[in-house]
C-alpha cells in the first residue's frame, strides 16, 4: 500500500492511497458473502449464495462497491493507527480508480485538531480583586431580607412612588381614535418596573388614590406594533388602588424569625461571614477567567470551521434548554426577537470561535504541564451522570461512550490546569488572602448546561482524546 500525506489549510490532511490490484481482487468474494447475508436471495440461506448468483441478482457493480467500501475503511483505519493520526471528523473520500485488476486509488481528507502555539500564560501583571465587605454591604442584604418579607398596605397621606403597587384604569387614543391594546379597566402595576411604554410610569408618580391624569406619550421607534412607532398617543389614567410596601423593622425578634439567630448582631455577623466567603470565591473565579483570557490572547491557533460549527450547535442547544426550562418554544422566541434560526447561528459564531480557541489553548497548556486525569475520576463522573440523568438514557449513553468519557476527561483536565495556575500564583504571593478553591464546592464535569448540550448533540470536545484512538493527542 502506497501512502502520501499532504497537509491542507485549516488543519486538514489529505491522504492519498494506492492499493495493489490483488487487494481488490481478493476482497470480491468476501464482499459477495457480506451482501448475501444482507439480502434475501431465493434458494439460499443468508451468506451461502455463490458469488456468481449474487452478481446475477444484485449486479457486479454491487459487489465491487461493497469491496471498495470495505477496503477504503480498512486502509484508512490502518493509516490512522500506524501514523498516530487523531481525526476530528469522518474522512471525505474521493475514489479515482476502482477496477478489478488495477490498483485501487483514492484520497481521504480529514480534519485534524489544530496545532496550538502557546504564548506567555504565567507572567501576568494583574492580581485578584477582592470586593470589600463593609457595614453598608451587610445592611444592604439586611434590607433585601426585610424587603422579601414586606407586606402591602394602603397608602395614606402621600402620592404614588416607585415600588408602590397600583391598580389603574387607562385608555389610549391615537389621532383621536381608541386603539386595541391601549385600554384596560383594571391593570395591576408595580411602579418602577417599566413594564409599559417608556415614560408611562413617570406620569403616575405623585398620583393619589382616585385621582385622574391625562398626558401624551411618543412611542419608541422599536415598539412591537409597527403602526404606533414614533406616534403620539394620548392617555387618560385613573388610579383606583394604591398600596405601598411596609418592611418589618430590623429587630432582634425579626432576626430570630429569619434564621433563628439570637439577635440582630448575630444575623449581621453571619451575613458578613457569608459575604466575605462569596467575595473570595468570586475573586478566584474572576482571577481564573483573566488568566484564561490572557493565555488565549497570547496563543496562536487557526480554528477549523468544523469546530466552530460544532460549538455553534452546542450554544444553540444551550439556548433551547434555557427556553425549555421557562416553558418557551423556540419558535415563539424567534418570533418575539424577530430572528430566524440562521440569524441566531450567525450571532453565535464569533463567540463560538472564541470558546473553541479557549478550549484548545487550555488543553495545550494541560499537555505542556503534564496534567492527567486518571480513569477512576472519569468513572466517578460517569456514575454521577447515571444518577443525575437517570430518566434520560440518551444522555447516559453519551457519557458512557468513548466520546463522552473523552469530554469528561478533557473538562476535568482543563479545570485542573487553570486551578493549578491560580494556586501557583497564590503560593508565590502569600500577602494575598487565601482564595477559596472552586473544587471545594460541589462541582462536576457533567453538571453544567454545556455538558448537557454536548451530550444532546454528541459532540467531540476540541481538547478531548480522539474517539477513534482513545488516546490524548501527542
Amino acid at each position: 500500500m502506497q501512502i502520501t500525506n499532504t497537509p491542507l489549510p485549516k488543519s486538514r490532511l489529505q491522504i492519498d492511497f494506492e492499493l495493489p490490484p490483488e487487494r481488490l481482487s481478493g476482497s470480491m468474494d468476501d464482499a459477495a458473502r457480506r451482501l448475501s447475508r444482507r439480502h434475501v436471495i431465493s434458494g439460499f440461506r443468508p451468506g451461502k449464495a455463490p458469488r456468481s448468483v449474487v452478481e446475477r441478482v444484485l449486479g457486479p457493480d454491487a459487489i465491487l462497491d461493497e469491496a471498495v467500501d470495505r477496503l477504503v475503511e480498512d486502509a484508512f483505519r490502518q493509516v490512522v493507527r500506524e501514523q498516530d493520526i487523531a481525526p476530528l471528523t469522518s474522512p471525505e473520500v474521493e475514489i479515482s480508480q476502482a477496477e478489478v485488476g488495477k490498483p485501487l486509488i483514492f484520497k481521504a481528507v480529514v480534519q485534524l485538531r489544530p496545532e496550538v502555539e502557546l504564548g506567555d500564560y504565567e507572567n501576568f501583571s494583574f492580581k485578584p480583586e477582592i470586593a470589600t465587605v463593609d457595614d453598608g454591604t451587610v445592611e444592604k442584604v439586611v434590607d433585601e431580607l426585610r424587603d422579601a418579607e414586606a407586606t402591602l398596605e394602603p397608602v395614606e397621606g402621600r402620592g404614588a412612588q416607585k415600588g408602590d403597587y397600583a391598580i389603574l384604569a387607562f385608555a389610549g387614543t391615537h389621532n383621536g381614535a381608541p386603539r386595541d391594546g391601549l385600554t384596560s379597566e383594571r391593570f395591576p402595576l408595580v411602579l418602577g418596573q417599566d413594564r409599559l411604554v417608556p415614560g408611562f410610569e413617570e406620569n403616575l408618580l405623585g398620583m393619589g388614590k382616585g385621582e385622574e391624569r391625562e398626558f401624551d406619550l411618543v412611542f419608541p421607534e422599536d415598539y412591537q406594533e409597527e403602526s404606533l412607532r414614533k406616534e403620539t398617543v394620548h392617555f387618560k389614567v385613573s388610579l383606583s388602588e394604591l398600596r405601598g410596601k411596609v418592611l418589618p423593622e430590623a429587630t432582634d425578634e425579626w432576626a430570630g424569625k429569619v434564621g433563628k439567630f439570637e439577635d440582630l448582631a448575630a444575623l449581621r455577623s453571619e451575613l458578613r461571614k457569608r459575604l466575605e466567603a462569596n467575595a473570595l470565591d468570586r475573586a478566584r473565579h474572576d482571577f481564573a477567567d483573566k488568566i484564561i483570557e490572557y493565555a488565549t490572547a497570547n496563543a496562536t491557533v487557526d480554528v477549523p470551521d468544523v469546530l466552530i460549527d460544532q460549538e455553534v450547535d452546542v450554544m444553540h442547544d444551550e439556548l433551547r434548554s434555557a427556553l425549555a426550562r421557562q416553558g418557551i418554544p423556540e419558535e415563539t422566541y424567534l418570533k418575539v426577537v424577530e430572528k430566524t434560526e440562521d440569524d441566531l447561528r450567525a450571532e453565535f459564531r464569533p463567540q463560538a470561535e472564541k470558546r473553541v480557541k479557549t478550549l484548545l489553548v487550555l488543553s495545550e497548556i494541560a499537555r505542556a504541564r503534564g496534567v492527567e486525569v486518571p480513569d477512576r475520576e472519569v468513572d466517578a463522573e460517569v456514575a454521577l451522570a447515571r444518577e443525575r440523568y437517570a430518566k434520560d438514557q440518551s444522555l447516559i449513553r453519551y457519557f458512557e461512550s468513548d466520546r463522552g468519557r473523552s469530554y469528561i476527561r478533557s473538562t476535568i483536565r482543563r479545570s485542573r490546569t487553570i486551578e493549578g495556575l491560580v494556586d501557583e500564583w497564590l503560593a508565590a504571593h502569600p500577602e494575598v488572602p487565601r482564595l477559596r478553591h472552586r473544587e471545594e464546592s460541589e462541582t462536576s464535569a457533567v453538571d453544567a448546561t454545556s455538558a448537557e448540550a454536548a451530550a444532546a448533540i454528541g459532540v467531540t470536545d476540541p481538547g478531548s482524546p480522539s474517539p477513534e484512538t482513545g488516546r490524548e493527542d501527542k
